[in-house]
């Protein structure tokens, strides 16, 4: 029995794989039975009547008879006169009750930092942009390609990057991503492992990317100016947030640009520029990317995760030259390419400047947000407001101040969680992110942590 043969004929697309040993009545009732339990077959779905069915198969309509007679008598299929058969409605398995305390509470105000505020995401300029992209697509852009990326997207970021960030970012040496973590992972896998410096405070989930990809993670400290160049050692390659230090929120200062790029040079080490929120900049110009200054050390990390929404997966590396084939190839062998219609939607978005006028309101927004936060804050020591999505706010016991809030329905995140080895003697503070609340719900959630931060 050939089973694509019998389901292209009788109109229905299913695989399936019937016991050829079982006979023919008895393989074609265990293929529908199982067609039927693991829900190919839905509930009312009609059957082809016998008489087509047994032509199809090309066994007698008695057989097919009597296999549709089998499934009906156990209940998997019914038979009405002038309505044919279809699959039976079957009773639903009850499911087991959950254990109520195990089952975690879902916060009222979420203000935990790593997200923006996905509701601002500008779906009208994307559909303008997906529509344009995909009315001019070349028929071979549906097909595989470059790993490197669409060279319409590598342009637009050409550009963009350039005057928006002072990114050095010839086409040729852009690749894009599936966002920031693959752009990391593959760089892991380039350098072989090795001793690669992180951050400390720092992201617990990329330092296990890099562990992951076979390297080895050395804490490198970071304090008001910035990561502690002189703490930097004979590493691969060191991992910094130099525009936006996360979570402390400290720019590097230019000193220190200078040391760590001299660093770089001196040891033939990689420079990998994580540029998260680079374009949020509230008090002043944006700090220009450190790739600027040294690209032939560093690569450039970025993604429009916080500019349009984390959903999108659209990451991009700025290498130096002699990275990209190899990083190409890594790509490759990961995923071939990043998916193609996004990438041609993005450049429009980016050629169109709608992207600029997109991160322009945002801006403003975000910024219009942390005043309301330092207002409710009060006195409070706050660190790293200039820009970003979050801020840092010191306390004297993280611990205590995180139960009341889990008491008060507040999600907060915590400063322990980011030390590579947290101690009773390292700073306690909470990060606050400020681009997850909707708008309506952004005030109440302030009132809950000011509550929060005044003890109840």
């Amino acid at each position: 029995m050939d089973v694509h043969d019998f389901w292209s004929g009788v109109g229905v697309d299913l695989h399936l794989e019937p016991d050829a040993a079982a006979g023919r009545r008895a393989g074609l009732e265990k293929a529908i039975r199982d067609a039927v339990r693991d829900g190919r077959l839905r509930p009312g779905a009609r059957l082809p009547a016998t008489r087509r069915l047994a032509g199809e198969l090309g066994i007698s309509r008695g057989t097919a008879k009597a296999a549709y007679d089998q499934l009906v008598a156990e209940g998997y299929l019914t038979a009405r006169q002038g309505s044919g058969t279809r699959v039976a409605e079957l009773p639903a398995v009850p499911a087991e009750e959950p254990d109520p305390t195990a089952r975690a509470r879902a916060p009222r105000f979420d203000l935990r930092p790593g997200s923006p505020d996905v509701g601002a995401f500008p779906a009208a300029a994307w559909l303008r942009a997906l529509r344009r992209a995909i009315a001019t697509a070349p028929s071979l852009a549906y097909d595989y390609g470059d790993p490197r990326g669409r060279i319409e997207l590598r342009t637009a970021l050409s550009g963009y990057l350039g005057r928006a960030r002072g990114v050095i970012a010839p086409p040729e040496r852009i690749v894009i991503t599936s966002g920031y973590v693959q752009g990391l992972a593959l760089l892991t896998r380039v350098l072989e492992g090795g001793a690669v410096a992180m951050e400390d405070p720092g992201l617990p989930f990329h330092r296990e990317v890099v562990r992951r990809g076979g390297g080895t993670v050395v804490p490198v400290p970071v304090d008001a100016r910035g990561v502690r160049v002189r703490d930097l050692g004979d590493e691969r390659a060191v991992v910094v947030t130099p525009a936006h230090q996360y979570p402390t929120g400290v720019t590097l200062h230019p000193e220190r640009r200078r040391a760590l790029t001299d660093w770089a040079r001196a040891r033939g080490a990689l420079i990998v520029e994580d540029d998260y929120d680079g374009e949020f900049r509230y008090d002043r110009q944006p700090v220009g990317a450190l790739q600027g200054m040294a690209p032939g050390q560093v690569a450039y990390l970025g993604t429009a995760s916080k500019t349009l929404g984390p959903a999108l997966r659209l990451g991009w590396m700025v290498l130096p030259p002699h990275l990209v084939d190899a990083v190409a190839d890594a790509k490759l062998h990961s995923d071939h390419h990043t998916e193609t219609i996004g990438q041609l939607a993005l450049a429009e978005l980016i050629d169109s400047h709608a992207y600029d006028r997109h991160v322009r309101a945002c801006r403003l927004r975000y910024r219009r947000r942390r005043d309301q936060l330092l207002d409710r804050l009060g006195s409070r020591r706050v660190r790293g407001i200039a820009a970003g999505l979050h801020a840092l706010v010191d306390v004297p016991d993280e611990a205590e101040v995180l139960a009341r809030a889990e008491a008060e329905g507040l999600a907060l995140g915590s400063l322990a969680a980011h030390w590579h080895t947290p101690r009773e003697t390292r700073p306690q503070g909470l990060i606050v992110g400020y681009g997850t609340p909707r708008e309506r719900l952004y005030p109440q959630a302030l009132d809950a942590l000011a509550k929060v931060l005044h003890g109840g």
